[in-house]
């Protein structure tokens, strides 16, 4: 599955960002990389660590009956059970309604030169979602709308991402690819780091005093991650400039775009099957890195039974190792390939969910070393992923391309939750659906290794 399709140059600087000042590429990458330090907070604090895994699939939402029976009854595991189903039944349809919509959406911002902002109406739509977390209760009442908040801003956080992705080439050159793409991820991790810490620091003092009851410590929390983002995502959209238009390609009605989008599919599949074929497995496999931070953390705490504080120092530490490992691979991105990097992160933790899942009854010691050694792998094979695609982007046909990045990227977005979900309803055991995760991760590892790259050619 490849292709003798040209690629644009590694070597000269043909790219307009090196025509700027090194204090103007200096602002732009770092206006561009605090977005994700911004908004990941969402994904560590709310998504993984401390909101779904903490409260919102804890006894604090099952019958009071059920929640004062002793943790080892099947009665009290199936319930929490039914939480963790239930929370990725929720997040399953907010990855179906990402791919009905990512498509048209993304090719319309493309090509109308609006990819900023797409990114800031997702952002403000993440924004409140985290707000609205504010209002759920302690109560079995509340869960749907908790679950339904954390879908909504599941999907506000992917349209919004996808686009950010996108405006990869306007803040790098090929020459610095990898690297500004690992910056990226690298202090998106770095943020959720110090947005724990200081979660941990609140819950150290009792939040100071306040009255915490009916879940309100855990509801202040997502209202203080809702603030974070509005405080860091600015700088993006004061100094990273708006994607040009396409003039070549024609707008069309929202219906309509989904026609041109099949066309556009066709025509990569024609010119440039590399890409093609590249796309497709990366629509697998980062569905299934998405899903290691999404239900992480609530395999630590209801399967390996993590206490609160371990959660939150585990987080800090998976953040911490994420961040770094993310940054150096960027750069031996930019020096032995994207390509490698991907191949080697997704088998790595293929083999670290086998031992969470297998290794059990051994207890808490083996989810802290096979439970960190997952977060080293997953921001480089996220990194990598952006870069690779640059790469192997026919030149002249950036927009194009990531337009259909963007449109196709979480087109499978709802695999993971729902495979994560079957299998716990089938089992009745929260720790077998990540079984689910390494199923996904698996088959995008068998897509990638038959995607060869021509730069290294």
């Amino acid at each position: 599955m490849s292709d003798a399709t040209p690629t644009k140059p590694s070597g000269p600087a043909t790219h307009p960002v090196d025509a700027l000042t090194v204090a103007e590429r200096r602002r732009r990458v770092w206006s561009w990389a605090l977005w994700d330090w911004a908004t990941q907070p969402f994904n560590t604090i709310i998504l993984t660590f401390v909101f779904t895994a903490l409260y919102l699939t804890t006894d604090e939402f099952l019958d009071p009956a059920v929640a004062a029976l002793p943790e080892s009854d099947p009665v009290h595991e199936r319930a929490l059970a039914g939480l963790t189903s239930g929370l990725g039944l929720w997040i399953t349809v907010g990855g179906v309604l990402v791919a009905l919509l990512a498509p048209v959406l993304g090719r319309r911002a493309d090509v109308a030169g609006r990819r900023k902002a797409w990114v800031a109406g997702g952002t403000l739509l993440l924004v409140a979602a985290m707000f609205g977390l504010g209002f759920v209760r302690a109560d079995p009442g509340y869960f749907v709308l908790g679950a339904a908040l954390v879908s909504l801003g599941s999907v506000a956080s992917e349209i919004a991402g996808v686009n950010y992705n996108a405006m990869l080439t306007q803040v790098s050159s090929p020459r610095t690819f990898g690297r500004v793409s690992g910056l990226g991820w690298g202090m998106g991790y770095i943020g959720g780091i110090v947005a724990l810490l200081l979660v941990v620091a609140v819950t150290t003092f009792d939040f100071f005093g306040m009255d915490t009851d009916d879940g309100m410590g855990f509801r202040l929390i997502a209202v203080g991650c809702a603030v974070w983002a509005l405080a860091f995502a600015w700088p993006l959209f004061r100094w990273v400039p708006e994607a040009p238009p396409a003039p070549d390609r024609a707008r069309v009605g929202f219906f309509a775009g989904y026609v041109q989008l099949v066309r556009d599919v066709v025509q990569l599949y024609r010119t440039s099957r590399t890409t093609f074929w590249f796309l497709a497995a990366s629509a697998v496999y980062r569905d299934g890195l998405a899903g290691v931070f999404t239900f992480g953390a609530i395999v630590a705490a209801v399967s390996y039974r993590f206490t609160d504080n371990e959660v939150l120092i585990f987080g800090a530490l998976a953040n911490l190792l994420a961040g770094v490992s993310t940054i150096v691979a960027g750069r031996l991105d930019d020096r032995l390939g994207a390509r490698s990097v991907i191949l080697w992160s997704l088998a790595a933790l293929v083999v670290c969910i086998l031992a969470v899942v297998v290794l059990l009854p051994a207890g808490k010691p083996v989810f802290w070393v096979a439970g960190l050694a997952l977060t080293l792998f997953v921001g480089p094979a996220q990194s990598a992923s952006r870069s690779f695609l640059v790469r192997v982007t026919p030149p002249g046909h950036e927009s194009e391309i990531f337009g259909l990045y963007a449109t196709t990227g979480r087109a499978v977005s709802f695999l993971t939750p729902a495979l994560w979900t079957a299998i716990i309803a089938v089992t009745g055991a929260t720790i077998w659906g990540a079984l689910g995760i390494a199923v996904v991760l698996v088959t995008g590892l068998v897509l990638m290794l038959v995607v060869t790259d021509p730069t290294e050619r």
